[in-house]
Parts: structure tokens; sequence; C-alpha cells
């Protein structure tokens, strides 16, 4: 079940460090980031469907934390944790607020997990 659904800009591994837009959809249990579609030109016949080994889920489950680096211009820069240490970069417009609903699930999920280990 989709929470929010919207375009994030991630920050790429490479030299260059480009930002990318990625579709992003929240659930309740992690954040999926999926290549957006391209559209082939008109004479061309459609492209399949996008294969589902594209698709990034950055589950709840593997995220440390969400830091909000900082504010500039038009644009929230924030980091997305992993527990193996990993660091994702994003970023997105003020007005979004896609830091603050990533975190809110976050803890959420959290919780629920924390109330299932002490009642088992």
């Amino acid at each position: 079940k989709a929470v929010k659904e919207g375009v994030l800009e991630k920050r790429s591994d490479g030299l260059l460090q480009l930002w990318k837009k990625k579709r992003c959809i929240l659930t309740e249990e992690g954040l999926l980031l999926i290549p957006p579609k391209q559209q082939p030109p008109p004479q061309q016949p459609p492209l399949p469907a996008e294969p589902a080994a594209k698709i990034k889920e950055l589950h709840f489950s593997n995220m440390k934390t969400v830091d909000c680096v900082e504010r500039k211009g038009k644009y929230v820069y924030f980091t997305v944790v992993m527990a193996e240490g990993k660091e994702i970069d994003f970023r997105c417009a003020q007005e979004q607020g896609w830091n603050a609903a990533i975190t809110l699930q976050m803890v959420q999920y959290k919780n629920r997990q924390a109330i299932l280990a002490v009642r088992s």
C-alpha cells in the first residue's frame, strides 16, 4: 500500500555523482526506487514494462537513519543511512517533505517490530 508517491532525485555512485530522477513509492515497509519510464520516439513500438530487477527497495529493516543534511535554494538534501553503513543521498523540493515522510514511516515500522518482539 503506497503512503506517498512521487519523484525524488538520487545521487549516483559514479565518479560524476549526477542527480538522477527516480519514481518513488513509500510504503509501510520501505521505499521503492523505480527508474523513470523512458518515452520511445513516436515511430517506434512502446518499450516493454520495466523489468522487476530495475526496481530497488530500501527496506526499513535495513535502514538506520534519515539525516537531513541541508536546505539549499529550493531543495532539501538528505541521506538515508543503511544498516551496513551505505549512505544514499537524495534531494527533493522543500515543499514535498520526502525526508519527513520517510522518517515517519521508518519510525512506525520500527515501533511495530518492537511491539511484535515484545509479544513473542
